[in-house]
């Protein structure tokens, strides 16, 4: 008996379209592959740090510390000498009583005067009794918080850190002598003596129940925020 297929059932007629089919798969298969890109695996430590290991010079800073008083120096005896009346005195001016205009006079030169050279107090360090902002040390943070302007050339460049600034406190609580013993630049280190300059007049430090001029050493810090 002869099998009869229907046209619909017969595969040689769509044996074109099936090739086409697997040429178009393969195409595709070849352009990924081309297209398929590998990289190179880095690894990113993120906890890594940079350990700088600049030795730091360390600057003191002027605390209060109370030093007990030296011994008073020894009575000095001042001795006396007894002259007798009959002892010859040269005088260095002549006075001629009887001269008149026409009698000639020596010309007079005066005797050079050395100037007393001033002599300044001497600047303790260390006192009895140290120096002492108005208020106190709390006083003295809050002073400089507040009056200290950040420079723009520092805040640009990200520089901070702690400017060390020498002055003398004077006898009537004056500041006077200003100056940087280490600064940071940027201009931290002009805007921390303008502020320092500017402080109000100190609780003079106390020796022996007098006032002095006390050498003061102050860190000023500088941070961003």
């Amino acid at each position: 008996m002869e099998t009869k297929k229907t046209e619909k059932a017969d595969l040689e007629n769509k044996k074109s379209l099936f090739f086409q089919i697997g040429l178009i798969i393969a195409l595709l298969v070849v352009f990924a592959a081309f297209e398929y890109k590998s990289y190179d695996k880095i690894t990113v430590d993120i906890a890594q740090r940079m350990v700088d290991d600049t030795p730091e010079e360390i600057i003191p800073i002027t605390e209060q510390k109370v030093k007990p008083p030296p011994p008073p120096p020894p009575k000095q005896v001042t001795k006396i000498t007894i002259v007798e009346d009959d002892v010859e005195v040269e005088d260095d001016i002549e006075i001629d009583v009887e001269a008149d205009a026409e009698t000639e006079m020596e010309e007079y030169i005066p005797q050079d005067i050395e100037e007393e050279e001033i002599v300044e107090a001497e600047i303790f360090t260390v006192v009895e009794s140290m120096p002492e902002f108005p208020g106190g040390m709390a006083k003295l943070m809050s002073y400089l918080g507040n009056n200290i302007k950040y420079p723009p050339l520092a805040k640009e460049s990200g520089i901070q850190g702690r400017v060390f600034i020498n002055f003398v406190v004077e006898t009537d609580g004056r500041i006077s002598k200003v100056k940087v013993l280490r600064g940071i630049g940027g201009g931290c280190d002009e805007e921390a003596v303008r502020v320092v300059e500017a402080m109000p007049k100190w609780k003079p430090g106390m020796q022996r129940g007098k006032p002095v001029r006390v050498s003061y050493n102050l860190p000023v810090k500088f941070t961003l925020q």
